[in-house]
């Protein structure tokens, strides 16, 4: 069996195994109403001849938020649909993270209603024409937007609006930011684990608009990024390099592979110190070209340290 053919096999084992560790994490900049507006209070508080006007502009927003205003940036005095459309026209993504020219969403102060274009400060009904901007509208985050199936809600602890519904998710105060509830008793807890960029594409995780997983170690990587990983026969975290699932099968098949492969005689006694990339734990064992095994976890997934 050739090498490409072995991993392949490999991978088979783990594919299904893989998406069983992984929980789905959604952020996004759409906004829920900080006051927890509703979408029947918006079209129910307009009367029959604005609610007329609104059902006729609907082609209004971009392919960020579906919406009826833009806003003026704070940074550069300039109009966009949204700060999402600003980032994209001031930035690429060869631009370094620091040199980066980003709209601070908090600071926005003035909204153009997309109807009949009166400049106004941030709210959500027009004062002009009286049409709702936003049937979801954050007065923290100064976001609207009219897609009401994305169940939006404003974080206190993260300070910016999620997507997903509130009951659906927990602060994590250590982690400093929102998990999905089903983690709220077993994840591991990291420090700053999505203050920091993906470890695969680089982009800041805390505002991406992709799906984020959380490892099995704590650390956090886009979903899209992970799944990259699996198709080039990667199955470590990039962090720390434990094993992102339940690699117990593919170990039982270098068991195999071990067995049928006997080293040379003038190495069968030699002996090497390796440290666990997944238990932590420093061993001697006997030295085999294909790996080395812990005997605290009985993972490969191991590093030599010393001869």
């Amino acid at each position: 069996m050739g090498e490409v053919d072995k991993r392949s096999e490999f991978q088979q084992m783990v594919p299904e195994m893989f998406q069983h560790v992984t929980c789905r994490f959604t952020e996004t900049d759409s906004a829920t109403s900080h006051t927890h507006q509703l979408n029947e209070k918006c079209m129910g508080s307009m009367d029959p001849k604005s609610l007329e006007v609104e059902k006729g502009c609907m082609e209004y927003g971009c392919p960020h938020y579906f919406r009826r205003c833009r806003v003026r940036a704070p940074c550069c005095n300039e109009i966009f649909n949204c700060r999402h459309c600003h980032n994209e026209a001031k930035n690429n993504i060869t631009v370094d993270q620091k040199l980066r020219h980003d709209m601070p969403r908090h600071e926005v102060r003035q909204v153009i209603c997309s109807l009949c274009s009166t400049e106004q400060e941030v709210k959500q009904f027009c004062m002009n024409c009286g049409v709702c901007m936003g049937r979801y509208f954050c007065e923290t985050c100064k976001l609207f937007d009219d897609d009401t199936s994305k169940k939006q809600f404003h974080c206190d602890g993260c300070g910016i609006c999620r997507i997903g519904g509130r009951e659906n998710f927990f602060h994590c105060y250590k982690c400093g930011c929102c998990y999905s509830i089903i983690l709220k008793d077993s994840h591991p807890c990291v420090e700053g684990a999505m203050h920091h960029d993906c470890p695969v594409c680089f982009e800041f995780l805390f505002e991406s608009r992709h799906d984020v997983t959380v490892l099995p170690c704590g650390h956090t990587i886009h979903k899209s990024c992970l799944k990259e990983m699996r198709e080039h026969y990667q199955y470590a975290c990039p962090l720390c390099s434990k094993s992102v699932c339940d690699m117990s099968k593919v170990w039982e098949k270098f068991d195999m592979e071990i067995a049928a492969t006997p080293m040379p005689e003038n190495y069968q006694n030699r002996m090497v110190w390796i440290l666990c990339n997944d238990c932590g734990m420093t061993s001697q064992v006997q030295y085999h070209v294909v790996a080395q095994k812990c005997f605290n976890c009985k993972s490969y997934n191991t590093r030599q340290t010393r001869g």
